[in-house]
Formats: structure tokens, sequence, C-alpha cells
């Protein structure tokens, strides 16, 4: 399931669960003002009524903040990669022209760009169907084949001569 759908299963289950306790509260209400308890008693259960609905009203509010968040930037995103493909093509190109120089296995490769991208050994894994433990040997075959000591070096490879000279303070 999409991180996506899967949020908005759980903005409509939380939603759905104050409002399943505010209708519960509100039903016992009416049975407990029938029934003529104590003052008391009504007042504390109206209190968990108005905080449930509270709960409901804040929880569908963040959501849908959190909603107009993630658009926004997946739009940038977008824009972004529009505005730069042709970059991020020749960088691609340039990345996997190396990895084949240093003589990396189709896998070797593969871990090479995810690594590069940023996601865990765990990650790599899941995506490839593997082990992990499968994951950081082929990683450690990548580092040994390009004699760089590990991810933050790969990354230093590539990147290093993108960004400009710092200056001296």
């Amino acid at each position: 399931m999409s991180e996506d759908r899967s949020q908005r299963l759980i903005r409509i289950v939380s939603s759905a669960v104050f409002g399943l306790i505010a209708a519960l509260i509100a039903a016992d209400l009416l049975i407990d003002g029938r029934e003529g308890v104590s003052l008391t008693h009504l007042l504390l259960e109206g209190f968990v009524l108005v905080a449930a609905l509270c709960g409901a009203g804040l929880t569908l509010r963040s959501y849908g903040r959190v909603s107009r968040d993630l658009a926004a930037a997946r739009r940038d995103t977008v824009r972004w990669r529009d505005q730069h493909r042709a970059l991020v093509q020749g960088l691609s190109a340039a990345i996997a022209g190396q990895f084949e120089a240093w003589g990396l296995t189709p896998s070797e490769s593969e871990i090479g760009m995810l690594l590069l991208k940023g996601l865990s050994h765990g990650q790599i894994a899941e995506i490839r169907g593997t082990s992990e433990r499968t994951v950081r040997e082929q990683s450690r075959s990548l580092y040994r084949k390009a004699d760089l000591e590990g991810r933050a070096d790969l990354a230093a490879f590539f990147l290093e001569d993108l960004l400009p000279p710092q200056r001296a303070s």
C-alpha cells in the first residue's frame, strides 16, 4: 500500500474512531439524562463528548494540512524534475558510465544507484526482494571495486565537483 493511501486510511479510521466515541458518549448522555443521574456525572460525560469532538476536528484539520503540504511538495518535485530533466539524465548516464568503468555487476550498479538516492540497506533489500545481508555484501563489493571507504565516499565521488568551493572564513 502506498504511503499516501495508508495516510488516507489512517485519517479516515482516526476520524471514524473519534466520531464513534462521540456518538456513544452522546447516546450514553441521553440515557443517563433520562435515568436521572447526577449533574456531576452528566457534566463529566459532556466534557468527554466535547473532547472527542475536538479530537475528531483536530485530526481532520491536521491531516488536511498535511495533505495540502504533501500535494505542494509533490508539485515542487515535479516542477524541479521537469526543469532539470536533461541535467538529471546526464548525471544518471555519467554515474552509470563510472559504474561500468569500475566493473560493477548489474546488481552492484542498481544497489549503487539506490545508495546514492539515500536508501538504507533494509529498504534496498525490500525493493530488490533479497536479504539485507546480500545487499550489504554487494555494497562492500561495490566499495572495494571503486576503491571507496563507504556510502559517504560514494556520494562524495559524484557530488564533490557539483558543489561550489567553500570560502575560507
